[in-house]
């Protein structure tokens, strides 16, 4: 019993180191968080993220807000949960990429100044989930679901399966920590079951559901194998850049209407 309770606690305090890390979400420091193998809840962070987007946007539909107006709201919103945490790293990887010579692209990276492909990458990460967002339908809500919890799958394959360039940073301990077998099965399981179990009590098609499935798990697999390509492994930029960018093709691709 002793044991159980403790195994419990543990996983419960690295629970809340996650949300801690991951989003603005205030927890107290007297439920001692602690930020020992989070990566693992990384999908269970994102249906955190993913139901709150959906309950404003709901919420706004039900007022009747204009579609432009709830796709700038809650692309506003998204950003501001995570503190714009991904999107910064997706800048910077977008920094990197830039230069020609592969051996400068980590120091270009670390340099706090953004550069233009840094902010014509977020330009345009926004404007996808923008654009995705504001031709929503409210049949449709759960979208805002499968994005985040797909698109931080990514980043636990990235973490889990390839190499981390740098001997520290804010992404050297999820690499250091991370028990590929147990994290790793973890993160796919609650991707999984939350992802399928929600979109079957939602949707009345069970075609949709497997294609947006299937479509988010191939764009979150790829997106984590280019990266990987592009850089010969990982930093905590690029696992920033993962989340966003399959966040943003997910939305842009189960938002063509012979897909929905």
């Amino acid at each position: 019993m002793g044991q159980a309770a403790s195994a419990f606690s543990g996983l419960w305090r690295s629970l809340l180191g996650a949300i801690i890390f991951y989003t603005i979400f205030p927890i107290p420091a007297s439920w001692n968080p602690s930020f020992h193998r989070i990566a693992r809840w990384c999908p269970l962070v994102g249906l955190i993220i993913g139901g709150l987007l959906s309950v404003v946007f709901l919420s706004l539909s039900s007022l009747r807000t204009p579609s432009l107006v709830t796709g700038a709201i809650i692309t506003s919103l998204w950003v501001f949960v995570t503190g714009g945490l991904h999107l910064d790293g997706a800048m910077d990887s977008a920094d990197g990429l830039a230069v020609t010579d592969p051996a400068k692209r980590l120091e270009v990276m670390t340099d706090s100044v953004t550069g233009a492909f840094g902010a014509m990458t977020a330009i345009i990460i926004l404007l996808f989930k923008f654009a995705a967002i504001a031709s929503l339908d409210t049949q449709n809500w759960w979208f805002l679901l499968i994005a985040p919890i797909w698109g931080r799958w990514s980043q636990v394959t990235a973490i889990a399966f390839f190499p981390y360039l740098k001997p520290n940073g804010k992404g050297a301990f999820h690499k250091q920590d991370f028990e590929q077998n147990t994290d790793f099965n973890i993160a796919s399981l609650l991707t999984i079951s939350t992802s399928v179990s929600l979109l079957m009590f939602w949707s009345s098609n069970t075609t949709n559901i497997l294609a947006a499935t299937c479509i988010a798990a191939l764009i979150a697999i790829c997106t984590s194998y280019w990266f990987t390509f592009k850089f010969a492994g990982h930093t905590g930029d690029t696992y920033g850049a993962i989340v966003e960018w399959t966040e943003s093709l997910i939305l842009i691709i189960i938002s063509i209407p012979i897909l929905q």
